[in-house]
């Protein structure tokens, strides 16, 4: 089940794939940096999974940003 548009977690996912984006990353290439399934990095993006603190902490170190900075939400509208 997709969750509410505006919800944090939504809003973290939206920037995550943001933030791959703009560093034109693959899912599979972010995956592998981040030590996590591509399936997984695809679900969570999509809103299809939550993602936990130890795997956002992963995933912004593999996108080479601060954990805070991929958590803060504060200009994310949707």
């Amino acid at each position: 089940m997709k969750r509410e548009k505006g919800t944090i977690t939504t809003k973290i996912c939206f920037k995550i794939k943001f933030e791959r984006m703009k560093r034109n990353l693959s899912q599979e290439d972010l995956a592998l940096a981040a030590g996590i399934s591509r399936n997984g990095l695809s679900n969570i993006e999509s809103g299809k999974a939550s993602p936990t603190i130890d795997t956002l902490e992963k995933i912004a170190n593999a996108l080479g940003i601060a954990f805070l900075d991929l958590v803060d939400v504060s200009k994310v509208d949707l």
